[in-house]
């Protein structure tokens, strides 16, 4: 539906047919990390995210966002983050 909030005029999945359906009532500007994103809108002179309705969770998680566009995240960050039970069971099978 159509952003009846912060964002006028822009879709956003969120909006239902009483409101805004996000916790806070309604979308958050993006911070410093989420510059250069693709992701970010700018919607009368403040930026905002088209996937999150709150940028600063999800950078407070893992430290990185999942759906940042401008970060480019390294095959071994990821390895690392197997959970070594998983990786034994997986070793047996062959």
């Amino acid at each position: 539906m159509i952003c009846q909030t912060v964002r006028k005029g822009s879709e956003c999945f969120f909006m239902k047919a009483d409101g805004c359906s996000f916790i806070s009532g309604s979308c958050s500007p993006i911070i410093d990390k989420c510059d250069g994103c693709a992701k970010v809108t700018e919607v009368n002179g403040a930026k905002y995210c088209v996937c999150y309705p709150d940028p600063e969770s999800r950078w407070t998680n893992d430290g990185i966002c999942t759906m940042a566009t401008h970060i480019k995240r390294d095959v071994e960050q990821i390895k690392r983050k197997i959970n070594p039970l998983k990786a034994s069971k997986k070793g047996i099978r062959g």
